[in-house]
């Protein structure tokens, strides 16, 4: 979750959303890809930093499904990242910051808990939720002046 955090604050002093991916070889431990949002950037309503950190992950491995991997991501995955890590076939998911507003794991249409899911990973949510929180928390206020951290 370290490297994850490290890669969301690269995202926001890009302007980004800090949010931050890390995919692991659950057996090695190796990293094999990491990302942090860059949907500003790219102009890419898509470029979350979980969909970047599948796509490189995919692409080193020369395979799109990555059962032997797990996610380390600073927030709980949106729908369309969700349903992107179920496509993947990602072994594990753990993430840090719950997001009731957007979040589609343990909030919103729970994307693995639906019939149609064909995979379901393990689901570690709260990993150093506060650090995580706190960092989405501190981006948005920088950009609401007066309104403070809420």
């Amino acid at each position: 979750m370290r490297r994850a955090f490290e890669e969301a604050r690269a995202a926001a002093l890009r302007g980004e959303v800090p949010v931050g991916a890390v995919i692991v070889d659950a057996a090695s431990g190796a990293v094999v890809a990491a990302a942090g949002n860059r949907t500003e950037e790219s102009s890419d309503p898509t470029a979350h930093a979980e969909m970047l950190a599948i796509r490189a992950a995919a692409a080193a491995l020369g395979t799109p499904r990555l059962e032997g991997c797990d996610l380390y991501v600073t927030l709980e995955p949106c729908p369309m990242c969700a349903a992107a890590i179920a496509l993947a076939r990602l072994r594990r998911v753990y993430f840090g910051a719950y997001d009731p507003k957007g979040g589609g794991v343990d909030h919103g249409p729970r994307i693995f808990a639906q019939a149609t899911c064909h995979h379901r990973p393990e689901v570690y949510g709260g990993i150093d939720e506060s650090r995580c929180g706190a960092l989405l928390k501190a981006f948005f206020a920088s950009r609401r002046p007066g309104r403070g951290p809420n």
